[in-house]
């Protein structure tokens, strides 16, 4: 059975696992309410409970969550026995200081992404985390 997880007080196992270099995966809805599954790497804040996903404004993850602001996602980060799942509301940012903070967490835990004049960012408040660390 998976653990219950408080976004605001993980533990260090979770936030270890939270900052390793994985890939994980975003799960939106669609406009027909269908759902959209796309790999994403991800940082989480714990002081803030908040996810973010960088991305560019056309794609369709960044679509999907402009297009019901407040709509609930899921983030999936899996390594062998080990996984969780973030749920929350999404909102689409497009503000310099968003983009900003978004591209530097993202280059602490991955790389630096290449620039882009057309970045968003999807941040994920998350109320819920549930798996295995």
């Amino acid at each position: 059975m998976a653990d219950r997880i408080d976004p605001a007080d993980v533990g260090a196992d979770v936030l270890e696992f939270l900052t390793e270099r994985h890939l994980a995966t975003l799960t939106t809805h669609t406009p027909a309410g269908e759902l959209q599954v796309t790999p994403v790497g991800f940082t989480y804040e714990p002081e803030r409970t908040l996810a973010r996903v960088i991305t560019w404004a056309s794609s369709y993850k960044a679509r999907h969550v402009r297009d019901s602001p407040g709509g609930q996602v899921a983030i999936c980060q899996v390594d062998g026995g080990r996984w969780l799942t973030l749920y929350g509301t999404a909102h689409l940012r497009d503000s310099a200081d968003a983009i900003e903070q978004g591209v530097t967490r993202y280059a602490a835990r991955y790389r630096q992404p290449k620039e882009r004049d057309d970045r968003v960012v999807i941040e994920v408040s998350v109320d819920r985390i549930i798996g295995r660390a």
